[in-house]
């Protein structure tokens, strides 16, 4: 039987308070915590090792780890009695997966980088009765462990030969100029994909009878939005649909304390000031790394398009001198991701398919270090599946570690977020306001001076869409969402505005839907073998309250779970199984009578946009789908369905 504290050097390392950790995993040996732990080998490389490889590595790395903590407590001037305290709370921090693939991080041989804001996060939540001192610096930890971690590759052979060699591989193709990996950094042909992709505005598909509005360019109309700072994005305050708040407090239902406590932070946001997205944007030395949420429709996406537009409409000799947009839609990326296009953002742009031009992934990278780039994550709520999501969030932080002076734009809508991990990564957070007067009828007067050539014409009809949007309050409320804005300018052409929201749906609806090309072959989604997927495994929702709870403030003695919080957990798991199950049982001919019955039902009024998101995007070449859609923005009775089937054609037909 082989020693291995004698071969992960703990006979050696006189002193090490810490080791009955290492005694324990060495008589666990046979399992699998090593693997674990090096799950941040590439799989390529991890297959190719000995079991014996595999335990080695792992438990040098994991003695080093322990050695460099003890190092920094005891720089903090604890004494040995009193480190020896932490062995307990570290052996339990150590079990936690994600700890352990943190750590195996290390091993990666593309950037690896130690989260340490999610390290010192996991620490605090299951060692409430154990802090660290102040004066523990984690990241003075990281970087001295992903030091050893180099060190212990270096001296493992079955280990370096196997990264030498896939360095070599990479020196390689970069020598020889493979034509599918190595791509040239051209930043005029950039400037021309980023027009081609987002200059002009995506409404081809519409009925625009009397005028080729998809001949419109964004730069020309976008409309800068106002934000204003949340310093607590709380999912009572800005993810309960509104008439369901409204009806619950009619009801009685919602405790007279918790709407006043709503109600305070509420009052605090909207005291917060105002100012200029595009202000906020250009103040880099203030808000380097940004969070912009918003809800369907207020102008997230255009935004970021408009960034990367402004910089590619610049002359060259000034493109030089300022930040290169990198715009990453973070659906398709996951899409390419799975796929096994790239591994990470870099290679995204270097080779995968749904990249708007290749660029060489050695330039970015310089340019990237350099500072010179501004980097946009859009979409983080349409990464549906949560360990996805949270994977792509520990990936945009290890990118802000790594590229420390490039400023990071992130969008997401409001529902669904979730806050803490990305203001632990320093992000700020804003919250896109509606267009104000002013801004709605600057954005008139533009549509109308870039739309119609009869100069009469021109003036009655902009007089007549500030009429119809005056006339009426609910439609005025509507005016400030920039889509449904542009959908009123659209149908003032040929017919005056609708005097409630109930028609205005309707007629917006009749618009999107009216030339729905079921011809267009949609992107199929990966087909995964339904018998791997257990729907029907109530267990796996127990599992995350179980998980929720146990990682609580009291560990395993918080065996209570906030109401509001058991709520969270199983809503979003079962919003989580009804996008799984359109995604993987498309063909299934009970899945679309499903999805419309869970889009129709009071009772699960909180998957109701996820159900009339899916049909949507699933069934889109379906006859059935549209009309279904139609039904539900034109006769559902609750405002906030019909604002969101508008708002699931109005994408899907920008796809």
């Amino acid at each position: 039987m082989l020693n291995w504290l004698a071969i992960w050097g703990v006979t050696q390392a006189a002193g090490l308070i810490f080791k009955p950790i290492l005694e324990d995993l060495a008589k666990d040996a046979a399992k699998d915590w090593a693997k674990d732990l090096l799950k941040g080998i590439p799989g390529n490389i991890l297959e190719k090792l000995k079991k014996e490889d595999i335990e080695i590595a792992a438990g040098k790395a994991l003695k080093e780890f322990l050695q460099l903590v003890q190092e920094d407590l005891k720089g903090g001037e604890l004494s040995d009695d009193e480190i020896k305290k932490y062995t307990q709370p570290i052996k339990q921090f150590l079990k936690v997966q994600e700890v352990k693939e943190i750590l195996g991080n290390a091993f990666k041989d593309n950037h690896p980088a130690i989260d340490t804001n999610r390290l010192q996060e996991i620490w605090d939540t299951i060692n409430v009765s154990n802090p660290l001192p102040d004066d523990f610096n984690w990241k003075r930890v990281a970087k001295k462990y992903l030091q050893k971690v180099k060190e212990i590759i270096q001296g493992i052979p079955e280990l370096r030969v196997i990264h030498d060699s896939q360095n070599l591989d990479k020196i390689k193709d970069i020598l020889e100029g493979n034509a599918q990996k190595i791509t040239t950094f051209d930043l005029v042909k950039y400037q021309e994909g980023i027009r081609e992709c987002y200059g002009n505005l995506k409404l081809d598909s519409l009925d625009t009878s009397g005028y080729a509005y998809n001949e419109l360019k964004l730069w020309q109309i976008f409309t800068p939005q106002n934000v204003r700072e949340t310093h607590q994005v709380l999912p009572q305050v800005h993810e309960l649909p509104k008439e369901h708040l409204r009806r619950l407090r009619e009801s009685e239902q919602v405790e007279a304390v918790e709407l006043e406590e709503l109600e305070r932070h509420k009052r605090f946001y909207f005291e917060q000031p105002i100012r200029s997205v595009l202000d906020v944007v250009n103040k880099k030395q203030d808000y380097k790394y940004l969070v912009i949420l918003g809800d369907p429709g207020s102008g997230k996406s255009t935004l970021l398009q408009f960034l990367a537009l402004n910089w590619a409409e610049s002359p060259l000799d000034n493109v030089i001198s300022l930040p290169i947009p990198l715009l990453i839609e973070l659906r398709t990326y996951m899409r390419r991701r799975e796929d096994k296009e790239c591994n990470n953002f870099l290679e995204f742009f270097h080779q995968c398919s749904g990249a708007i031009h290749h660029l060489n992934q050695l330039e970015v990278d310089k340019q990237l270090k350099a500072g010179n780039a501004l980097v946009m994550f859009d979409g983080l709520d349409e990464v549906f599946d949560p360990g996805k999501r949270e994977d792509v969030i520990t990936d945009i932080h290890r990118f802000t570690n790594d590229y420390p002076d490039v400023q990071v734009i992130v969008t997401s809508r409001i529902i669904g977020y979730k806050p803490q991990r990305l203001l632990n990564a320093e992000f700020r957070h804003f919250i896109l306001q509606d267009l104000d007067s002013e801004q709605i009828q600057d954005f008139i007067y533009r549509w109308h001076e870039l739309t119609f050539s009869d100069a009469v014409d021109k003036v009655r009809k902009r007089e007549r869409l500030q009429r119809g949007i005056a006339a009426s309050k609910s439609i005025a409320e509507l005016a400030g969402n920039p889509l449904l804005l542009t959908m009123m300018a659209i149908l003032n052409r040929n017919q005056e505005l609708p005097r409630d929201r109930a028609e205005l749906y309707n007629q917006a609806s009749r618009v999107l839907l009216h030339q729905w090309d079921v011809e267009r072959v949609l992107i199929e989604d990966k087909r995964l073998d339904p018998k791997t997927i257990d729907y029907k495994d109530k267990q796996a929702m127990l599992r995350q309250v179980a998980y929720l709870m146990q990682t609580g403030e009291k560990g395993l003695a918080g065996n209570l779970i906030n109401e509001n919080d058991l709520v969270k957990v199983l809503t979003d798991y079962l919003k989580t199984i009804v996008r799984e199950l359109a995604n993987h049982f498309k063909d299934d001919p009970d899945t679309k009578s499903i999805l419309k019955k869970l889009a129709t039902q009071d009772d699960h009024w909180f998957m109701r946009d996820v159900a009339v998101e899916a049909l949507a995007w699933n069934f889109k070449d379906d006859p059935d789908t549209q009309t279904f859609l139609k039904e539900r923005a034109t006769q559902d009775e609750h405002e906030d369905m019909q604002g969101a089937a508008v708002w699931a054609i109005s994408q899907e037909l920008q796809r």
